[in-house]
């Protein structure tokens, strides 16, 4: 007999064994904590005086990325707190290379349009940007109805596409109205800025602000004109 074959099915009759015991990783999802911009994410982050957490960034199957706690959660367990200085705020721009630009501006921008204005300004500064850990981690893209062509918009069920097409024109509508104020930082970049801050960057952003904003009371200024939401891009 050949005892040589007769131990490697062996061995992969007690992997297959094993397996069987051991739910799919799709069960739970892919676990991206080792992925290099996951590894920076948390550098950042602790660099800003977040706590390590129990929480690990996963994909999810038919959902997407999300966060998986590594440990039961116990009702009213608070579950991430994060320090103010992980917060992409509307202060924060006004303190940046931004904020002279926007103080000046007349009538003033609103609150989404500088938090849109300077995430596009970091990503295109790229490796110089202090927000590059966060912005790599960013979605390139959205499902958003903003990024809706023609065709899925006339899938849609008439009331379905008639909102989706308020939004979509509502960004347009703020990025043509927010061309001069935009093309005034031009003094800030050695490119075109019409190149940098194009229909397509500007749709990003917005997308990237409405998809991942948290609630924070609204610090009133005088260089932003009044808006009812506390922007803070977590």
């Amino acid at each position: 007999r050949n005892w040589s074959n007769m131990k490697k099915r062996k061995g992969r009759t007690c992997r297959c064994r094993k397996r069987k015991k051991q739910p799919p990783a799709s069960v739970y999802g892919v676990n991206l904590s080792q992925e290099r911009c996951y590894v920076q994410l948390r550098k950042w982050l602790k660099q800003q005086g977040f706590e390590d957490s129990t929480l690990q960034p996963t994909y999810f199957p038919g959902t997407g990325r999300g966060l998986m706690t590594t440990e039961p959660i116990k009702a009213g367990e608070l579950i991430i707190s994060l320090p103010e200085n992980c917060l992409l705020t509307t202060v924060k721009v006004l303190e940046s290379y931004l904020g002279d630009y926007i103080k000046r501006w007349k009538p003033p921008v609103s609150p989404m349009l500088a938090l849109c204005t300077f995430l596009v300004a970091e990503r295109h500064i790229g490796i110089c940007s202090a927000w590059k850990p966060y912005i790599d981690v960013l979605p390139k893209t959205y499902t958003c109805p903003v990024y809706f062509a023609e065709e899925t918009m006339n899938c849609l069920p008439v009331p379905l596409r008639r909102k989706a097409l308020e939004q979509r024109n509502a960004v347009k509508e703020l990025y043509v109205s927010s061309r001069p104020f935009l093309f005034s930082l031009q003094p800030l970049f050695h490119e075109n800025v019409e190149d940098i801050f194009n229909y397509s960057a500007f749709q990003w952003a917005w997308c990237s602000i409405n998809t991942r904003t948290v609630y924070l009371k609204p610090v009133k200024s005088e260089y932003l004109c009044e808006d009812l939401e506390g922007f803070a891009l977590a």
